[in-house]
């Protein structure tokens, strides 16, 4: 395929020696055109890849003048390589890991109790979260906030209780040999990024820069002077900052290019694309192909159905299945089973050991927490599902699930379609916003109210959705967008 204009001037730029960021908007091609610059260069390089699997695949793309890895598979040549040992250890309840640590009992706070379980479970996120930063020292910013906990005083409370011990569990990471704390890869990772590390390379490729966790920016952005750095992404796809990734494109210094023309969808899908894309305040426009012709509109039998949430994702599974469908989650069920098996703890009258749901002793403090406090809004779908079919019901559904080849639907939050495309796709209800959020007043007794702004990381994670498509998309959940004020205008102006 002859290259664009768009991945003609990326050539030139990066044949310049410019340190380059790449917007790359859906399905227009990103690696091809790395691969492309690569190709044309004798210079060795390394390609940064977000996981594994994307690695894989690289090496079939890339010359063998470029090293296909991922940052932690650089890491674990520089120093992981001496954690095999732990790195092989068997799990163990986070409770015996706190009693090893010192955490041997509850405390008090406001008018929670921490189980010692609730303190060993807080003490290793804390230590996860650390891994995740370029800081140099733990500090209670890490300590992550719990339900019921949420007051700013109450976690200074928690975070008094809680960073000795992470700084305990960080110490015994640092022994090769053993430890109290079962050592994963997100350790070695921060270990090497702690000694400032030199990658030899003459240029450095960084996918997925809209999401990348700060400590791998830092190993990225550290190596300036000696390599030029390339960096390719989608800011308008930076969907992960709620678990500490970065989008480190829009303030790069260097020369800021775009791929615009998406190879995946046809012009009308890229108008959709493009009103989420003015409504996320995005760098970027998407430009269709006329020979791929996607459609907007009913969609009975999807190929997937994309939903906002892990609840929404179940309900959506539960729906098909009672219709007689074959049906795959992707990602797997683990993450829904233990949210499913901690709410008949709870229904049982027992605690929970789920990081979300910890605190609460009882099923029914669950509930009143839901109903009642804005901090546990979002955990009403799950209390919904679980109050209308029951834990043991969604629990024996998980176990039906099929593999993607052999299923007749796919179902799958956001987050993990993005990367993914099928031939058709359907917006599950959860994306739908609340029935307060509008201007319309059926009654007429009340002045009009205009509904909320869009959310910036509500139409970024639209744009997502929207975009997975090859040849039909249902909006369905996201058809509010439709009757929104901005929306009607952000429409007008993708058609411009």
């Amino acid at each position: 395929m002859n290259p664009t204009d768009e991945q003609t001037a990326a050539a030139d730029a990066f044949h310049a020696g410019q340190h380059l960021a790449l917007q790359a908007g859906a399905g227009t091609g990103k690696t091809t055109t790395l691969a492309l610059l690569a190709r044309t260069t004798t210079r060795r390089g390394r390609y940064l890849a977000y996981n594994r699997a994307i690695a894989q695949d690289a090496r079939t793309r890339f010359p063998n003048t470029v090293q296909c890895k991922t940052a932690h598979a650089l890491a674990y040549a520089a120093v992981g390589h001496r954690y095999t040992h732990r790195l092989n250890a068997p799990r163990r309840p986070a409770w015996q890991t706190g009693q090893m640590l010192g955490i041997n009992k509850a405390v008090r706070i406001g008018d929670r109790e921490v189980t010692q379980r609730a303190l060993s479970n807080a003490t290793l996120r804390t230590v996860a979260r650390f891994c995740h930063t370029a800081d140099e020292a733990i500090t209670p910013h890490h300590v992550p906030r719990l339900r019921g906990l949420d007051d700013t005083d109450l976690h200074t409370q928690l975070a008094a209780h809680i960073v000795p011990f992470a700084h305990k569990a960080w110490a015994d990471l640092q022994h090769p040999d053993d430890g109290a704390v079962r050592f994963d890869h997100d350790h070695y990772l921060k270990i090497w990024a702690l000694t400032r590390p030199r990658i030899q390379a003459d240029f450095l490729l960084l996918d997925e820069a809209q999401d990348t966790n700060p400590v791998v920016e830092q190993i990225f952005l550290a190596q300036r002077d000696h390599a030029q750095l390339v960096m390719v992404g989608d800011s308008a796809q930076a969907i992960y900052h709620w678990r500490g990734a970065k989008d480190i494109m829009t303030g790069f210094d260097g020369t800021q290019l775009a791929l615009s023309q998406s190879f995946r969808f046809g012009p009308d899908l890229a108008a959709e694309a493009n009103r989420w894309l003015h409504l996320a305040d995005a760098p970027i426009r998407l430009t269709g192909t006329p020979a791929v012709p996607t459609e907007l509109g009913l969609v009975t039998q999807p190929d997937a159905v994309l939903c906002r949430t892990n609840v929404g994702a179940m309900a959506q599974v539960m729906t098909h299945m009672a219709a007689g469908h074959r049906v795959a989650l992707a990602g797997g069920g683990d993450n829904l089973h233990a949210l499913a098996l901690a709410a008949r703890h709870l229904k049982e009258g027992r605690r929970t050991h789920h990081p979300e749901l910890l605190l609460f002793p009882c099923w029914g403090d669950l509930q009143d927490y839901a109903a009642h406090d804005p901090a546990g809004r979002d955990l009403q779908p799950l209390v919904n599902l679980v109050d209308t079919h029951g834990a043991d019901a969604i629990l024996a559904a998980i176990t039906q699930l099929a593999p993607e080849p052999h299923a007749h639907v796919t179902v799958s939050t956001a987050h993990k379609a993005k990367g993914r495309e099928w031939p058709s796709v359907l917006i599950a209800e959860d994306f739908a916003r609340s029935p307060n959020d509008t201007a319309d007043d059926p009654a007429g007794s009340t002045p009009s109210l205009a509904p909320d702004p869009v959310d910036d990381a509500e139409a970024r994670l639209a744009y997502v959705a929207v975009t997975r498509t090859r040849r039909r998309l249902d909006l369905g959940g996201l058809s509010w967008i439709d009757e929104h004020p901005e929306g009607v205008l952000a429409s007008s102006r993708s058609l411009q």
